[in-house]
C-alpha cells in the first residue's frame, strides 16, 4: 500500500521529528516488521507508521469501534524514589502530588524558568514511589533540568530502559485485558494504576491513553513486551495500530502532541492545560515558572495567544497553516490537522490571537495557497469514553 495524502503528510512529520542519528528501536521492532509495518522515525525512535494489511483509516476505525494495540515503549517510564519525592515532583512540575491517593494518577506539565511547557506527562503515585512517563526523545532536554532541581532533596530519578509499553485502546479494551487477567477492572478508574499479571506477565497498568477511548497502558520486562502483544493481539477484537492513526485518533480527542501543539515557548495557560492546576498549587506557587504561569492566571488580558480547535471546511488545514481574521490579517497558526474519520470533517488545532479564540469565531485558513472558512469549534471533536466507573 502507497502512503496516501491522509498519511504522506504525517510520514514527513514525524521523520522530521526524529532528528539526527540512528533510530533506536522498542523490543517490538522486530514484530512490527513480521507484521508488515511500514516504518518511520519518530522522536529518535523506529516506529510503524500504519500496517500494510490495513492502512490508517481501518486502524483508526478499529480502534474507535473494538481495541487497538499501540507499541508506545518510545515514552521513558521513570520511578521517583526517596522520603522528598513529593517536594520534588511539586518542585519541577505543576501537578498537586500531595493530593494524589496511592494508585491514582493525573496530567501535568514540565515547564521551565520561564513558564514554558517543557513536557508534559502524566505523575502517578504508587504508594512507595512515583511513576512519570516523559515523551520520546525528552532524556537529554527533561533529565537534566529535573536533575538541576534535586538539591537539598533526598530524591533521585530511575529511568526505566528498555522496557516494553503497550497501549490499549477502544471499548473493547476492558474486555481484552479481562481476558488475560484476573484483576478487578470495575473499580479501576480512568487515571488509576496497579501492578498486576497480565497474560501470565508482571505489569504495571494504568487505565489511561491517548486515543480519547477507555484504554489502558501497561508496562512489563522488555524481554516479555513481545510475548505480551502477541497474546493481546490474538484476542479477536485487538489489531495493532500504528502512528498514524494514533494522531488522527488523538487529534479528534483534543489531545495535544508535543513538539506540535506545545512547546518550550507555550505556557500551561496559552497551551489550555490551565485545569491541570489545582487551586493548592495556585495558591502554594513554589514551581518552576511560577511566577510566569501564575502571573498569566491572575492577568487573564496578559495571554495573548491560546490554543484552540478548529473546523473548517475545503481540505483539511495542516502544521504551519496561516490564520486570518475576515480582514485578512494573520491572526495565528495550524498546529495540528487532520480530515477526521469518526467526526467525518477536517479537524485542527492551533493558536490564535486571544481576542479571536471565543467559540464560533469565523477565520479563514490558509491551505495550499487557497483561504477556506474556518471556525473555532470547543474539543473534543469526538466525545472522550474514558471509563470513570
Amino acid at each position: 500500500m502507497r502512503l496516501t495524502s491522509f498519511s504522506r503528510p504525517l510520514a514527513r512529520r514525524f521523520s522530521e521529528a526524529s532528528g539526527t542519528g540512528p533510530l533506536r528501536k522498542t523490543p517490538l521492532h522486530g514484530l512490527h516488521q513480521e507484521l508488515g509495518a511500514d516504518m518511520t522515525g519518530f522522536g529518535g525512535w523506529d516506529m510503524p507508521l500504519y500496517y500494510k494489511s490495513q492502512g490508517i483509516l481501518k486502524e483508526h476505525a478499529h480502534c474507535r469501534a473494538q481495541a487497538g494495540l499501540f507499541d508506545v515503549s518510545h515514552m521513558i517510564p521513570l520511578q521517583i524514589l526517596g522520603k522528598d519525592r513529593v517536594k520534588f515532583i511539586e518542585r519541577v512540575t505543576v501537578a498537586d502530588v500531595q493530593a494524589l491517593a496511592p494508585g491514582t494518577g493525573q496530567l501535568s506539565s514540565l515547564p521551565n524558568e520561564k513558564g514554558g511547557l517543557m513536557d508534559d506527562l502524566i505523575v502517578t503515585n504508587m504508594g512507595d514511589h512515583l511513576y512519570m512517563v516523559i515523551n520520546a526523545g525528552h532524556e537529554p532536554k527533561d533529565l537534566p533540568h529535573m536533575r538541576n532541581h534535586l538539591s537539598g532533596l533526598d530524591a533521585s530519578i530511575n529511568v526505566l530502559e528498555g522496557r516494553g509499553l503497550l497501549a490499549l485502546q477502544g471499548p473493547k479494551a476492558a474486555l481484552v485485558l479481562e481476558s488475560l487477567s484476573i484483576h478487578n477492572l470495575k473499580n479501576f478508574q480512568f487515571m488509576t494504576a496497579a501492578k498486576f499479571k497480565v497474560g501470565g506477565v508482571d505489569c504495571l497498568v494504568t487505565r489511561s491513553g491517548y486515543t480519547g477511548e477507555d484504554g489502558f497502558e501497561i508496562l512489563c520486562e522488555g524481554k516479555d513486551a513481545v510475548g505480551l502483544a502477541q497474546k493481546i493481539m490474538a484476542h479477536p477484537d485487538v489489531k495493532p495500530i500504528g502512528l498514524g492513526a494514533r494522531d488522527s485518533l488523538r487529534l479528534e480527542a483534543g489531545l495535544c502532541l508535543y513538539g506540535n501543539d506545545l512547546d518550550d515557548s507555550k505556557t500551561p495557560i496559552e497551551g489550555g492545560l490551565a485545569w491541570t492546576i489545582s487551586k493548592n498549587r495556585r495558591e502554594k506557587g513554589g514551581f518552576v515558572g511560577a511566577d510566569v504561569i501564575l502571573g498569566q492566571l491572575k492577568n487573564p488580558k496578559s495571554v495573548k495567544t491560546k490554543r484552540c480547535g478548529f473546523t473548517n471546511t475545503g481540505p483539511p488545514a495542516r502544521s504551519h497553516d496561516k490564520i486570518f481574521n475576515l480582514e485578512g490579517k494573520e491572526v495565528g497558526e495550524i498546529t495540528s490537522g487532520v480530515f477526521g474519520p469518526t467526526a467525518k470533517m477536517p479537524v485542527s488545532m492551533g493558536y490564535v490571537a486571544s481576542e479571536h479564540a471565543a467559540k464560533g469565531t469565523k477565520l479563514e485558513v490558509l491551505v495550499r495557497g487557497k483561504k477556506y472558512p474556518l471556525t473555532v469549534t470547543p474539543m473534543p471533536f469526538v466525545p472522550h469514553n474514558f471509563f470513570r466507573g
